[in-house]
């Protein structure tokens, strides 16, 4: 059995590396390694913008989390779909439009030419944000690979981390953007097809044998049963906010997938992203949500060591091999889709934004290629190192930063979006609030009360709002 679908991930990742290479043939210039010259269509950005938002977070750490926490994990993905409607439906044309107006090819990179007299500082402060968050996140998609290598075939979690690794930096390091939006495609429609398939099976094992979900989630631990995880007043609100929390990381504030909606060629094709990426968000988180619940019903009596492994063990359960192996790789393709798009990220930061943006180095684009490659594949490393040295969750990394990345650069996006009075000082306040505020929070007994992807949110908001107004710019101040 494991041969068939050793075989079957063999396959998979030798068919995504020949993508890359595929791609990666053509002569490119900067803008095309990072943004994809804007020629790639709508649907294929959607595809890519979601497989590279939910990652082994979706697959393995909410499947994991609603097999813990039952009903009331519901909150999350009503949080989480929510806000990638509203981005969806309000940020994605108008990110393609900024983009267009300031020449942008990253966020700090608009962020930079909006405010103009401050950019340079704004730049290195968003810079430095995402580098330093994206490599913890990046490192937490490592690790999912190591999870699923080790369930599967009991591969050591180390080599595990390796192979993956190396997929994702040939990916990165051959095509670019163009090479990883097309394998995201791919590997987009292998994840929706796990987290559809896999439930309805499980659904249909369920009901055959007799078993019943909610008398599963009856016999849990207390709570389990419950919509609202058993709390009551004060406690209730707090476990549904915590939850709904992750709505604040998705209002423009992640690169990895703004990006997607900088990436857009026009209007058109932003109407045809936006409906692919609403239907395939309704279908995954509905699927995974069933996964963790019809989890319970098949191992009531039974536990896990870990929790996020409990998607591999229903497929190799419940499915011939030949499909066990399909499958599972779209977990593979989760992992690989997420981090070789944070890859792209914080090559970017490195090689658009510090070296030709803020140092300023005159660099032909053959160079500057080359420099993001080399970027590619030290980062890459780094990210491996971290992921072989952190024993923490998949889902705690991630939820980590999300605050620290996304819930600090929402408030800059949406200020810089709805509002005129927004200043370059009131950016760079934003920016610093979000970043010490989050590092403080979680670092302290308050995390556990309110989530850091709350209050960071809050705080960098209302820092951004006050010191605009006591320090507007020169021209609003006119």
């Amino acid at each position: 059995m494991n041969g068939i679908i050793l075989a079957e991930l063999v396959l998979y990742c030798l068919v995504i590396a020949a993508l890359g290479y595929r791609y990666g043939r053509r002569e490119m210039s900067h803008s095309d390694f990072l943004l994809g010259g804007k020629k790639l269509p709508g649907w294929a950005l959607a595809f890519s913008e979601r497989a590279t938002g939910e990652s082994a977070w979706l697959l393995l750490g909410y499947t994991g989390f609603v097999f813990a926490s039952g009903l009331s994990a519901i909150w999350v993905a009503v949080g989480i779909v929510i806000g990638i409607v509203c981005a969806w439906l309000f940020l994605a044309d108008r990110f393609r439009q900024e983009a267009e107006r300031h020449g942008a090819l990253t966020l700090p990179g608009y962020l930079a030419k909006r405010f103009g007299a401050h950019g340079r500082t704004i730049l290195w402060l968003s810079t430095v944000l995402i580098f330093s968050f994206m490599m913890f996140y990046f490192s937490a998609q490592i690790a999912g690979a190591g999870k699923t290598l080790f369930a599967v075939f009991h591969i050591d979690p180390k080599l595990g981390m390796v192979i993956s690794v190396a997929i994702v930096i040939i990916l990165s390091y051959t095509g670019g953007f163009v090479s990883v939006v097309w394998t995201d495609m791919i590997q987009s429609v292998l994840m929706l097809a796990t987290l559809v398939i896999l439930p309805i099976v499980a659904l249909v094992e369920i009901y055959s044998g007799g078993l019943s979900i909610s008398a599963a989630l009856h016999q849990a631990k207390p709570g389990l049963d419950s919509w609202t995880g058993g709390a009551a007043g004060f406690a209730l609100g707090l476990l549904l906010f915590n939850n709904f929390a992750w709505f604040f990381g998705y209002l423009g504030g992640q690169p990895q997938l703004s990006v997607r909606f900088m990436a857009l060629k026009d209007t058109r094709e932003a109407k045809t992203a936006k409906t692919v990426a609403i239907i395939w968000t309704l279908l995954a988180y509905g699927g995974a949500f069933l996964m963790g619940l019809a989890a319970l019903a098949l191992y009531q009596n039974q536990s896990f060591a870990d929790v996020e492994t409990v998607l591999p063990h229903m497929a190799l359960d419940l499915l011939p091999p030949w499909l066990a192996g399909v499958l599972l790789s779209g977990i593979l393709a989760a992992i690989v889709t997420t981090a070789d798009s944070q890859l792209l990220v914080i090559t970017s930061s490195i090689s658009e934004d510090i070296v030709r943006r803020s140092l300023r180095l005159c660099l032909s684009e053959r160079q500057l290629v080359a420099l993001s490659r080399a970027v590619v594949v030290i980062a890459g490393l780094l990210g491996l190192v971290l992921a072989m040295t952190s024993e923490t969750l998949v889902y705690f990394i991630v939820s980590w930063a999300w605050a620290g990345i996304g819930c600090t650069l929402s408030p800059v996006i949406l200020l810089s979006f709805f509002w005129k009075r927004y200043s370059g000082i009131g950016a760079i306040a934003t920016i610093v609030a979000g970043f010490v505020s989050t590092v403080i929070w979680i670092s302290s007994p308050l995390e556990a009360i309110i989530s850091s992807r709350f209050t960071t949110f809050a705080i960098a908001l209302i820092a951004g709002v006050l010191f605009s107004l006591l320090f507007p710019d020169r021209q609003q101040a006119r």
